[in-house]
């Protein structure tokens, strides 16, 4: 049985009506990703990548055209029905880190086990493995103000990757960070993708893209170049 694509859109269009003009932010988009690709989105302000990602993230949905997520459709669902598929098939790193501030670092990464009816210690175990993942153990017990950038955005990629999402989609993920941080997030987003992990990165910053093994550009509501090519090599230091 032939596996189908993570993400799999076919004339996709996003119109937005604001009463007096209609804009379409996105234009008959179609576009698949594998399982386990490292594929980045890049272009400028208004070409339509946000709206792309919001549309994968299914934090939107399309005005015209057909989204299958790993096989199933998800164009007509039901807002609760979204809001599960986001819980757990999709692993969401933003460029806020969007960590609670009162909480350590392990019960920040648990938060959406929460919803999942899993025992206290389950969640905890999940938690801490989610962690370990991203060479964070050891600050388990760490609340965000005692962590640095670097150490709070791989806090966040643990809580995208404790419900073991079908796809990790992260938006402008270095965003907040210095360049050696930078450096080190891109690694850990190539490493996790040598795992196995389906990485999807939404970025207007073509040097952040180039990390990726393939590049998907967008310009005024459309794809105009899809290349897969060699990545450059991220080094932490």
């Amino acid at each position: 049985m032939t596996t189908p694509p993570v993400v799999d859109m076919s004339d996709i269009w996003k119109t937005y009506d604001t009463g007096l003009i209609k804009v379409d932010a996105l234009r008959g988009v179609s576009l698949q990703i594998e399982a386990g690709e490292f594929t980045a989105i890049v272009g400028p302000s208004g070409s339509g990548k946000s709206t792309l990602m919001h549309i994968i993230g299914c934090l939107d949905i399309a005005t015209k055209g057909t989204y299958l997520l790993d096989g199933e459709d998800v164009s007509d669902m039901t807002e609760e029905d979204l809001a599960d598929i986001r819980n757990r098939r999709i692993g969401f790193v933003f460029q806020q880190f969007n960590l609670l501030a009162h909480l350590s670092a392990w019960r920040n990464v648990e938060l959406p086990l929460c919803y999942a009816g899993l025992s206290a210690s389950d969640r905890k175990q999940r938690a801490m493995l989610a962690l370990e993942q991203v060479g964070l153990s050891d600050r388990a017990e760490h609340r965000p103000g005692e962590l640095s950038g670097g150490q709070q955005q791989r806090v966040a990629v643990a809580r995208a990757l404790v419900t073991d999402p079908t796809l990790l989609l992260a938006d402008e993920p270095t965003g907040n960070l210095d360049s050696v941080s930078s450096r080190d997030m891109l690694s850990l987003f190539t490493q996790l993708n040598q795992d196995g992990r389906t990485v999807v990165l939404i970025t207007h910053d073509a040097d952040v893209a180039s990390h990726a093994r393939r590049i998907v550009q967008t310009h005024d509501g459309s794809i105009v170049s899809d290349e897969t090519r060699q990545p450059v090599k991220a080094v932490a230091r």
